[in-house]
């Protein structure tokens, strides 16, 4: 299913998801103009990679090593094409605006920060001999997810499903919506271990952290006035 929008119109500008998708965007374009060594060299700079992270020495920890860690928040900047980028930027579109309402600007700016951090870390713990770079704002918007299941129980979502060779645009539960997307992620994830390196192209367990940590988070982070 293909999240279109939601049934839950914030109360005031949700201008900080506007502007991380614009950012999002923004450095995608960058990234299609380069040439290809030089985009390859830039995700290898600022992507994730599971075992540069787990193999720094923690006792010493350097100006390289600060360097290094600061691939868990800029790895969610990147992306691998135009469908992986609007994938992502569509499901922070329809849930975002409502959770930055619920939080405020400022932490949901955090939140989205604390999250994506969590779906990285998530990622390295059950991945942490990877050598593949990580990217994607996956773990981030996960964790929204995570937050609007908790915030709009009773939300509605107009979606796009596909049956077999056909397509239909129907309104269903967000609850169960969102349920069956973890669920699948879950699935996927469990499927995956020694799998090696090939099965983790997609950042399973970086969406799985991400959505708990959102869920969990949401109960921190949104506004007293609305609990």
């Amino acid at each position: 299913m293909i999240p279109l929008r939601d049934s839950v119109r914030p109360k005031s500008i949700p201008f900080v998801n506007y502007a991380l998708i614009l950012l999002n965007i923004f450095v995608f374009y960058k990234e299609v103009t380069l040439p290809p060594n030089q985009l390859e060299l830039l995700i290898d700079r600022f992507g994730l990679v599971p075992q540069v992270i787990t193999s720094l020495s923690w006792e010493n920890i350097t100006a390289v090593d600060f360097k290094l860690l600061s691939t868990l928040i800029t790895s969610l900047f990147l992306h691998g094409s135009l469908l992986h980028i609007a994938g992502n930027m569509l499901y922070l579109w329809v849930f975002g605006d409502n959770v930055e309402d619920r939080m405020g600007h400022l932490r949901y700016l955090i939140f989205y920060l604390t999250v994506g951090l969590i779906g990285n870390l998530t990622h390295i713990y059950f991945n942490p001999h990877s050598l593949v770079p990580t990217i994607g704002a996956s773990g981030a918007v996960a964790g929204v997810m995570g937050a609007y299941f908790l915030a709009f129980p009773r939300a509605k979502v107009l979606a796009l499903v596909p049956i077999f060779f056909f397509v239909t645009i129907t309104q269903v539960n967000a609850l169960f919506f969102l349920f069956l997307w973890f669920f699948l992620q879950l699935i996927n994830g469990l499927t995956s271990f020694g799998l090696g390196d090939q099965a983790q192209m997609v950042a399973w367990w970086a969406h799985i952290g991400g959505f708990t940590a959102g869920a969990l988070g949401y109960l921190i982070f949104r506004r007293k006035k609305n609990s």
